[in-house]
């Protein structure tokens, strides 16, 4: 065990769900009325699909695999981006709907017996209240974890990689919508927090190595100019 702490010491930053879930269910159980409902006229044109309900349960398995394989067997520097991407985003999701109670009336009648699909929809909308919605917490992760994946060499080492995941990310925020899950607003807010967090997280690293390489042609640069100086 201490070797395997030792190894992996970075696991301490997954102690992050002792913050989120009490936060997360305590939201679920106070904001139940006056709370601001999110809708467009967009999301009425939206229909309801009950087979988006596939992606939308994959992306726990997306995010938890992203999460596992950063841990396992990316180096700690990647791991602590994705986490400093994911659980800093989610918190300010979080951190959103406890300073601006929202949710939705977007959610149809269903018949849970009609197919496994709207059995499995309806035991979402149970255990899944209608509000905390804005910003869109499944749209805001699947964008990290791929965002965090296709930055990767093992990405580019196999191919299938990026694009698989690019499908899914795709396909997890679309559903969001055909389920009735979440507003157009709230996908547009998760975006656009996606675009935030990843130039707090990212940006300064790309920067920095930018700023080395300048640095480097500089140097490059000044060496040629005294090699060809004329005595």
């Amino acid at each position: 065990m201490k070797t395997f702490l030792k190894k992996h010491s970075q696991i301490w930053v997954l102690l992050y769900v002792f913050i989120y879930f009490p936060w997360f269910f305590y939201l679920e159980k106070t904001v139940t009325s006056n709370y601001t409902v999110l809708h467009t006229h967009l999301d009425d044109r939206i229909p309801f699909i009950e087979y988006f309900i596939i992606p939308y349960l994959l992306w726990f398995i997306y995010i938890i695999a992203t999460v596992l394989f950063f841990l396992f067997k990316r180096p700690k520097a990647d791991f602590y981006r994705l986490a400093a991407y994911l659980f800093g985003g989610m918190s300010i999701c979080l951190l959103i709907c406890t300073i601006f109670p929202n949710g939705l009336d977007l959610r149809p009648e269903l018949d849970p017996d009609k197919n496994i699909f709207t059995k499995l929809i309806s035991v979402l909308y149970t255990a899944d209240t209608n509000t905390n919605v804005f910003p869109s917490i499944h749209v805001f992760a699947s964008i990290g974890a791929h965002t965090a994946i296709s930055r990767t060499v093992f990405s580019k080492r196999f191919r299938f990689v990026k694009p698989t995941s690019a499908v899914l990310m795709v396909l997890i925020i679309l559903s969001t919508m055909f389920l009735k899950q979440h507003s157009v607003i709230d996908v547009v807010g998760a975006i656009v927090l996606s675009f935030c967090m990843y130039g707090l997280v990212y940006f300064p690293a790309r920067d920095y190595s930018a700023g080395t390489a300048k640095q480097k042609l500089r140097t490059r640069f000044s060496k040629i100019s005294k090699d060809s100086t004329l005595p």
